[in-house]
């Protein structure tokens, strides 16, 4: 999806779309891009402050990084009219000298003399009964990101299977090699045992045999 773009930042989606439903909330995600070498320092205004929610509504991208936004709209009692939103946000840009925490006041002041850029953004309400194609095109953008995420969770988890079975493999080997060895041992104490109880016996039976006294022919 195309974004905004000026001197400092690059902003994607260029248009702030909310799935619209009665009592129920709705967010969008920006992704603010820093496109400088420099420090960038960002603040979002809106013309409705109480109707969305936003965090963080300030903050410092380092540079060429980036950063996202989520922007909440607050649970509504009732429909706009032909669901047409005049709500605008304005993001407003500057360089500044760090990334610390707290701004000073004057920050986006342009009587200050900095050089403040900005980008406006209009809100687009999307009712949940559009049409299908309608309401691909709204969310396309975060069905490919969810869709990204599951094929990866996927994915990550096809793999840890296929460790664990590799793993439990081994593991089998190892157990029938250990059984093995055991059985082959078992056999040679066994035959070890038989050979010398033979040699007993029949040592046993050559002693008895040699102490046996002669027999004598007597003549009648």
């Amino acid at each position: 999806m195309t974004g905004a773009t000026n001197q400092f930042i690059s902003v994607s989606p260029e248009e702030l779309k909310f799935q619209f439903e009665l009592e129920k909330q709705s967010y969008c995600d920006l992704k603010v891009t820093n496109s400088t070498e420099s420090y960038v320092a960002f603040k979002v205004k809106t013309t409705s402050p109480k109707k969305y929610f936003v965090r963080p509504n300030t903050g410092v991208i380092h540079p060429w990084d980036s950063c996202f936004i989520r922007v909440t709209l607050q649970a509504q009692k009732e429909y706009p009219s032909d669901m047409q939103c005049k709500d605008k946000f304005l993001l407003q840009s500057t360089i500044v000298n760090s990334d610390a925490e707290e701004l000073p006041p004057d920050t986006f002041n342009k009587d200050s003399g900095r050089n403040v850029e900005e980008c406006k953004l209009r809100v687009v309400y999307i009712s949940p009964h559009s049409s299908p194609g309608h309401s691909e095109d709204a969310f396309k953008q975060s069905s490919d990101g969810n869709s990204s995420q599951a094929v990866q969770r996927a994915r990550d988890e096809r793999d840890a299977v296929f460790r664990q079975t590799q793993q439990l493999q081994q593991e089998l080997e190892v157990l029938k090699r250990q059984k093995r060895r055991r059985s082959d041992a078992g056999f040679s104490l066994k035959f070890a045992l038989l050979v010398g109880l033979i040699g007993l016996m029949a040592g046993f039976l050559f002693k008895l045999l040699m102490s046996s006294p002669s027999t004598e022919t007597v003549d009648v």
